[in-house]
């Protein structure tokens, strides 16, 4: 058996133990438990590797809550960003879970102690609140604290018989089974599937756009960060010291915040390498103080309302005042493009998912686009096949914006041709590595190619009043089928022949039979 062939046998087994220990409980209701006790499990398991450091003489989840010295704890802090008490491991929690009669108040304390273990150091503000939406007290577990128990014991004991060892795979097959089941709760959760998780073959084509060409970026930002999986592919497909200061981004939702933190911990990106904050990029953004970055990657949520006009204030904004013009209240798109390129460094590249309409769009989206065209920031426009995402079937762009252009020429790229750029998948449609190839070629060759790429001068989107669609610049291809009328009329006027020469002989035959 292949290493894909094991890693999707894993994968089915994960999906089959996460839908029996939810029973009859929606599955997108009940993420929050197994999400939350995978990782848990992952943090007990990193944690004890870390304190046995390979000693085999060493076994902490036998030892003593009071044997371990206060220095310890200590310097574990300090490096881990959390303790864990022996007592407290998933292990040894797991294993007691059928014959605990107070599972459900015993989980809140762990979680609350681990949370509290890094009051007042530095990772403080990593840890707070990561455990919340894991709510022992929940009526989804049951409606008696003996039914809560049972259900909870049920999903730790599920978790606990997974095949996955921390100290033999250094945490990839946990943050593999961690992306697996996200997407998988995304897939089924319709539309607002979509606003946690991008797939993982499209945050790869986004990631490897946004780090195209750079052998190092200083750091790498997502003003809508959902569950992290766009800031996670760039870690995934590049040598880990090309990203030098770590992984920062910006949720509004707060379970998907907390989904977010976990999967960086899951991913082995300790506290201190990602910054992810909880709040409102567009009414309170976070780390003004922390840009530029060189590497942004977004998918923001599609024409979602925002202040806009409304708040006097924001036209002053420095990250929308350049433009002259605040993005419409109701569709807040260029609000989020106008931020990332505030944040972007002057070397940097962002690549950003868009709504199609408001590249063609009047009025102030019309005066958004004349700012980036003129500002000569806008490297290519990407035009992608359609029920790529979750939770929508249409087909959007992405939008590469880059500071350092050596010329004032603007790419389009028609991604949306079937086989070459995607294949049909069974409830969305797939990009395949082949796929993400072809396109990262096209754009770094920038030449023009009949029906699919054109690299267009500036002086051409001004004549077009500042369309930046991709089918005003690639034509599409014609796969209309030709008809040669005369050939199909020779062809008519032999069958009608022949109609007619059977129509005698039938004639024939039957007068034969009559007579």
């Amino acid at each position: 058996m292949t290493s894909q062939q094991q890693r999707d046998a894993l994968h089915r087994q994960i999906w089959a133990i996460a839908n029996e220990v939810r029973g009859a409980v929606d599955g997108w209701d009940f993420k929050q438990f197994v999400l939350g006790a995978l990782f848990y499990r992952f943090i007990s398991e990193n944690f004890t590797s870390y304190i046995e450091a390979g000693d085999g003489s060493i076994n902490y989840a036998r030892m003593a809550d009071g044997a371990i010295p206060q220095e310890a704890i200590v310097d574990a802090v300090k490096t881990k960003g959390y303790f864990i008490y022996p007592s407290q491991l998933f292990a040894n929690v797991a294993a007691s879970a059928n014959a605990n009669e107070s599972l459900n108040t015993d989980l809140a304390a762990i979680f609350k102690a681990i949370e509290g273990s890094a009051r007042g150091y530095p990772s403080e503000e990593d840890i707070r609140g990561l455990f919340s939406d894991f709510d022992t007290t929940s009526n989804r577990l049951g409606n008696t604290v003996k039914e809560k128990n049972d259900r909870l014991a049920k999903v730790l004991k599920g978790v606990a018989g997974l095949p996955l060892k921390f100290e033999e795979n250094h945490g990839d097959l946990f943050g593999d089974a961690y992306e697996f089941l996200i997407s998988n709760y995304a897939a089924n959760a319709g539309k607002s599937g979509g606003e946690f998780f991008t797939p993982q073959h499209v945050s790869k084509l986004i990631a490897q756009l946004a780090m195209h060409g750079q052998a190092s970026v200083n750091k790498i930002y997502d003003p809508a960060a959902g569950s992290g999986s766009l800031l996670l592919q760039a870690k995934k497909h590049f040598d880990d010291h090309i990203i030098e200061d770590g992984f920062f981004g910006q949720e509004i939702n707060y379970t998907t915040y907390n989904l977010a933190r976990m999967n960086m911990f899951l991913h082995n990106v300790n506290y201190d390498k990602f910054k992810i904050q909880h709040g409102n990029t567009l009414e309170n953004p976070h780390f003004l103080d922390e840009k530029p970055f060189d590497a942004i990657v977004s998918n923001p949520p599609y024409s979602v309302r925002w202040k806009g006009s409304d708040d006097p204030t924001l036209i002053n904004d420095e990250r929308f005042a350049a433009a002259g013009v605040l993005a419409p209240k109701s569709k807040a798109d260029f609000a989020f493009v106008l931020h990332a390129l505030h944040y972007l460094s002057a070397k940097g590249r962002a690549a950003i998912v868009c709504f199609p309409g408001i590249f063609y769009r009047g009025g102030a989206e019309q005066k958004i686009r004349k700012y980036l065209v003129d500002s000569n920031v806008v490297e290519t426009v990407i035009a992608l096949a359609p029920n790529l995402f979750f939770g929508t079937t249409i087909a959007v762009n992405i939008l590469v914006l880059a500071k350092n252009k050596t010329d004032t020429k603007v790419q389009f790229i028609d991604a949306t041709r079937e086989n070459e750029f995607f294949r049909k998948g069974t409830n969305t449609n797939v990009m395949e590595d082949r796929h993400t190839d072809r396109i990262i070629e096209i754009f770094a060759s920038k030449e023009n190619e009949p029906h699919v790429a054109a690299t267009v001068d500036q002086v051409d989107i001004v004549g077009k009043d500042y369309n930046l669609s991709v089918s005003a610049y690639v034509e599409p291809k014609d796969t209309r089928v030709k008809t040669n009328i005369a050939q199909l009329n020779a062809e008519l006027k032999t069958t009608v022949g022949n109609i007619d020469r059977l129509r005698t002989e039938i004639d024939a035959i039957v007068s034969e039979i009559e007579a």
